[in-house]
């Protein structure tokens, strides 16, 4: 794009950091005078009217007159707006969803997103998201080139034909305004496209040609389609295609283990990585300073929240904490109440504090076990219910499992890592692991995605480990005895190094 464009882009963001310096100094001030907004616009709906929120005065009095709700308690809300029904959770029509997995009860959840949310939370986080890196980088010339974005797909809604439903990166980029559309690569119709290795080659042979300043999306994708650009190309790396290429925007998943595959596609220190925590309920947070590894939390973006105390997660009815009464270096799940209408909603999020002037966090992990290294999201749930129907189909008795991430490297593809012991094994073990990965696909739609003709996972490694072996670790950990159990997911590869190196 022209220079004189980059720089009047830089002019509004000089702007638009008055408005953030305003909400990192008056934080409280600005979630309560959001909070009563929220309340006000969601009064005439059947859920404000079940709750009484016309008679709301105060934060104390909203979390003593609605419950905290995870996705499970919330799906009726949500699948009568699904099928149609408006002024039910929110005020406007909704008439997107996006999709994630992660629930217990079904292989994809389905969160509403309001036209209010699409402006004030995901199309403001991006703006204040640009705001900061240019913050950051202020002889930054991103807006001199084109933003990438790899992102989903949408499909129509299956119970409302005037509805859509897609991945989060997808409803945002098709409810792009027409400044931001000119201002990105490939075409909306490349974006949207929902077969792989179709949209892989489009996207690669349409954005090689433009000069690509910017990269946004799930280190996953990001890497498969610079894996495939540079294979297609001849290049030694990237910054021989798009050598005013300056900063990938990356979120969903840690980064760390996709760092030194980063540095080989762009080998510059004049690249820069800038963290997003941006999910399908909401956009949540940004890096807002590149030298640190925190979190700046959006308030004023829609989003009202709230905090449980690690030792009040299990709880049925779980005490909760305004931002004025969290701690440095306390570990919270995170409760939300949107401008989509979601209230007090449990995301599943675990974060930790590291400011409070201004707020900044960690995402330290999940309130369930799971692995979530390559945007999977495979929960507990998911894998003891997927290696059941698998012994059941192989006529083997489990004793003992857990599992963890293969990261990518260089050479090679991701995927997941099993150690299982049997009372009895599989008749046949190569089924029993074929079995395994069926059944988590069919659980699990992210987890399908990734398995796509192994673009991103490839087929699980199994252990078949000898009767024994998770006592050992076990007894080796001191943690024998009836309150200890072995950790099912995790996302490092700790638990599994430690067993097959100590244990075997």
């Amino acid at each position: 794009m022209i220079p004189v464009f980059n720089f009047a882009i830089k002019q509004f963001m000089n702007q638009r950091m008055k408005n953030i310096r305003g909400f990192m100094e008056h934080p409280v001030e600005t979630q309560e005078r959001l909070l009563k907004n929220l309340l006000l616009q969601a009064s005439s709906t059947e859920w404000g009217r079940t709750h009484g929120y016309k008679d709301i005065i105060s934060k104390e009095q909203f979390s003593q007159q609605v419950p905290v709700s995870t996705y499970e308690n919330f799906y009726p809300w949500i699948e009568r707006c699904l099928k149609g029904e408006q002024q039910v959770l929110w005020h406007s029509d909704i008439h997107w969803f996006s999709k994630s997995s992660g629930t217990t009860n079904a292989k994809s959840k389905f969160i509403p997103v309001s036209k209010e949310s699409l402006k004030d939370c995901h199309y403001k986080g991006g703006k204040d998201l640009l705001t900061l890196y240019f913050d950051n980088v202020p002889q930054s010339k991103l807006f001199q080139g084109k933003s990438l974005a790899v992102g989903g797909s949408c499909s129509p809604n299956p119970y409302r034909s005037n509805s859509q439903i897609g991945d989060v990166s997808a409803v945002i980029m098709a409810n792009l305004p027409t400044w931001a559309q000119y201002a990105r690569t490939p075409s909306i119709q490349t974006a949207l496209m929902n077969e792989w290795e179709a949209k892989i080659d489009r996207l690669a042979e349409e954005c090689s040609k433009e000069n690509v300043s910017n990269l946004s999306g799930v280190p996953t994708w990001a890497v498969l389609l610079l894996e495939y650009i540079l294979e297609k190309s001849g290049k030694e790396n990237i910054l021989e295609i798009w050598p005013n290429f300056e900063c990938f925007f990356h979120g969903a998943v840690s980064f760390h283990p996709y760092k030194s595959i980063f540095k080989k596609f762009l080998p510059s220190d004049q690249v820069h990585y800038m963290e997003t925590y941006n999910a399908s309920e909401g956009f949540f947070g940004v890096q807002d300073d590149l030298s640190r590894d925190d979190l700046l939390l959006y308030l004023d973006h829609g989003i009202y929240y709230e905090f449980i105390p690690i030792d009040q997660i299990d709880s049925e009815f779980p005490k909760t904490i305004t931002l004025d009464q969290v701690q440095l270096n306390e570990s919270y799940a995170l409760v939300i109440s949107t401008n989509s209408g979601l209230w007090r909603y449990n995301v599943g999020d675990v974060v930790r504090f590291t400011s409070v002037v201004p707020y900044r966090i960690k995402i330290t992990g999940r309130t369930k076990h799971y692995i979530n290294v390559f945007g999977e999201e495979l929960v507990i749930e998911n894998a003891e219910m997927a290696i059941a129907k698998a012994c059941e189909q192989t006529n083997a008795v489990l004793a003992n499992f857990t599992a963890g991430p293969i990261y990518f490297n260089n050479e090679n593809k991701g995927g997941h890592e099993w150690i299982i012991e049997f009372e009895t094994e599989p008749a046949d073990k190569n089924q029993f692991v074929i079995l395994l990965d069926q059944f988590l696909k069919e659980l699990n739609s992210d987890y399908e995605a990734k398995r796509y003709k192994d673009m991103a996972l490839l087929l699980p490694t199994i252990h078949f480990v000898p009767e024994g072996t998770f006592y050992k670790w076990l007894k080796l950990k001191g943690k024998l005895g009836g309150q200890h159990k072995v950790p099912r997911l995790s996302n490092t590869r700790d638990y599994l190094e430690e067993i097959l190196t100590k244990c075997l």
